[in-house]
């Protein structure tokens, strides 16, 4: 083997002659770069969008949501001994009762639809990661002040209705209620006490938080009704687990679904996208190789005397595919080490200088999210050098076949 080292350094050290097949090489090492370096970068935009998404989507919402129409969730009863049990089951953080809801909020400026959540101010910040970093306010303002209850909803809805912090709004529920003209929707003045951000437009300007009382003073519900329970673990990839645990647990006709549940076909579709550029961004270095197998083929017919003399003198036919394999396997390590300066490079300015800007109306953030991920990295140049070194074959092969009493004949 170190006989085919030898002769393989040899031949790519000693090309200024042949610059034609150099020429060739070197294309063939720009293509394999080129081609992982493309593929670090997308991946990593691709893995930046995927966690962005995925934490704004756990910002707003619990990792396990629990519903039912048990006697817990209509009228209370046995709702303390549930949440207890809940809270021993092993990974959960945090657990609190909520109301979902749909309504209307009015200010001077106009009217918007959106989805009202109501919430236990005492627990709900510890399931609810986006009521911790609120703008303006803070979750206790949701409590009445000056007989006004509190609504939080996020910075966009806000600029829509020309509303600001502290601002007097009217919500408008759908269940209405019966007066001497007849049946009319149930209107209920509030305080802006919060404001909040998450940069997911629809979050933005179409969520509200209000008291679990006053939830349910405006929907008209029953005392002590909740809607379900929202569960947050110590491990949102864990969260199927810990569901499964709620289900032996609790034993209760109820339903459990975690937050990779409820956003199935989004990361599902993320999922494929992300294979489909693999396979895309793939053939950019599958050109590569097959630059390296036109360059090697050249190279076995310009060598064609030097290998005949190499057999002559006692080389075996492993010995000389060997040759051509080494020098293969050297080109495709050189692109892919060259690929992974150049994607790494570009994808860490990207990280640190943002200076590839979106329109913040259309993606859920204002710049390029670049995160990169060593495993994604480590199959990038595996692939890459895999496809480099079959592309060694045919010509390591068609060395390896030559005769030398014919390759000599006419020398």
């Amino acid at each position: 083997m170190r006989f085919a080292f030898f002769v393989a350094r040899h031949y790519l050290c000693a090309r200024s002659r042949q610059t034609f097949i150099s020429v060739i090489t070197v294309m063939s090492v720009l293509g394999v770069a080129l081609g992982v370096a493309a593929l670090i970068v997308v991946l990593g935009v691709y893995n930046g969008f995927s966690t962005d998404i995925r934490d704004k989507i756990l910002g707003v919402n619990a990792h396990i949501v629990i519903t039912g129409n048990t006697s817990e969730f209509r009228n209370g009863n046995g709702m303390p001994e549930l949440l207890n049990a809940v809270h021993r089951t092993s990974g959960v953080v945090s657990a609190t009762p909520f109301i979902y809801a749909e309504g209307m909020l009015s200010s001077y400026k106009g009217v918007k639809g959106l989805v009202l959540r109501g919430i236990d101010p005492s627990s709900s910040s510890d399931a609810i990661a986006v009521l911790q970093h609120l703008r303006r306010g803070t979750i206790r303002e949701l409590a009445p002040d000056h007989g006004l209850p509190g609504v939080i909803i996020g910075q966009e809805l806000a600029d829509k209705l020309g509303v600001t912090y502290g601002s007097r709004v009217n919500l408008l529920s759908p269940a209405g209620q019966k007066t001497a003209s007849g049946f009319q929707p149930k209107i209920r003045p509030f305080r802006v006490s919060g404001l909040f951000h998450t940069g997911m437009y629809e979050y933005d300007t179409s969520l509200g938080f209000i008291d679990l009382d006053a939830a349910r003073e405006l929907m008209g519900l029953p005392d002590r009704f909740v809607t379900g329970v929202e569960v947050t673990v110590s491990d949102a990839y864990e969260a199927d687990k810990t569901a499964a645990l709620l289900r032996t647990v609790l034993s209760r006709p109820i339903g459990i679904r975690t937050w990779m549940d409820m956003n199935a076909n989004l990361f599902a579709a993320l999922k494929l996208e992300k294979i489909g550029m693999f396979i895309l961004l793939t053939m950019v270095v599958l050109i590569g190789s097959f630059s390296i197998v036109t360059s090697l083929v050249m190279l076995v017919t310009e060598k064609t005397r030097d290998i005949a003399v190499l057999m002559a003198m006692g080389a075996t036919r492993g010995m000389i595919r060997s040759i051509f394999m080494i020098q293969g396997t050297v080109i495709g390590l050189i692109g892919t080490l060259i690929g992974y300066v150049l994607g790494i490079s570009v994808a860490l300015l990207l990280q640190k200088y943002q200076f590839i800007k979106l329109p913040p109306g259309v993606y859920t953030l204002d710049h390029l999210p670049v995160l990169l991920n060593w495993t994604d990295g480590f199959i990038i140049g595996a692939s890459a050098m895999l496809l480099c070194f079959l592309a060694t074959i045919y010509p390591a092969g068609k060395a390896a076949a030559l005769q030398p009493a014919e390759a000599l004949r006419y020398e």
